[in-house]
């Protein structure tokens, strides 16, 4: 019996290390972008993903036949919305800092996670807006506010000229 369990669990774990050497790197890039932080320099994203991965693993025996990408990937979103909604007070309230060369760093939270969704990840607005409890009319719209504010970035407000007091 214990053979048995330990075969189980060999398998179990070999099966997960695939697919996190298939997936992470992808799922990594997407928690980035969510967290607007630089590539090099991602504590938030890399937290963010281990949780999603840690939930995965925990659910591996119960996914039968479901793609376990796809849940990870719903649980990344639901992650980045609960952290961004405590942290926030909701995913549309401030803008938070992100990286300075992100063009992301100019979205809400709820912009980026649907951006990051509809447009990196390839979710339709259907399945976008069931995963959020959206109406599929609000993800077309905060999709397309989000899209605009990329390509319209707002302007950085000119730093105070100094001014000189002659000595």
């Amino acid at each position: 019996m214990r053979e048995r369990q330990a075969s189980r669990n060999a398998r179990r774990a070999r099966e997960f290390e695939a697919f996190v050497a298939g997936a992470a790197g992808r799922l990594m890039h997407a928690a980035t972008l969510l967290t607007a932080e630089p590539p090099d320099d991602n504590p938030r994203a890399r937290r963010l993903l281990t949780a999603a991965l840690a939930h995965t693993y925990a659910l591996w025996d119960r996914l039968h036949g479901e793609d376990p990408y796809d849940r990870t990937r719903q649980y990344l979103a639901v992650r980045f919305a609960r952290g961004a909604w405590h942290q926030y007070g909701g995913l549309g309230r401030p803008r938070p800092r992100g990286h300075p060369d992100s063009a992301l760093r100019h979205l809400t939270p709820q912009e980026r996670l649907i951006l990051v969704l509809r447009m990196y990840e390839g979710v339709a607005e259907e399945q976008a807006a069931a995963l959020l409890g959206l109406p599929t009319e609000r993800v077309r719209a905060i999709c397309a506010r989000a899209m605009a504010t990329l390509l319209h970035p707002p302007r950085e407000a000119a730093p105070p000229i100094a001014k000189v007091v002659p000595s």
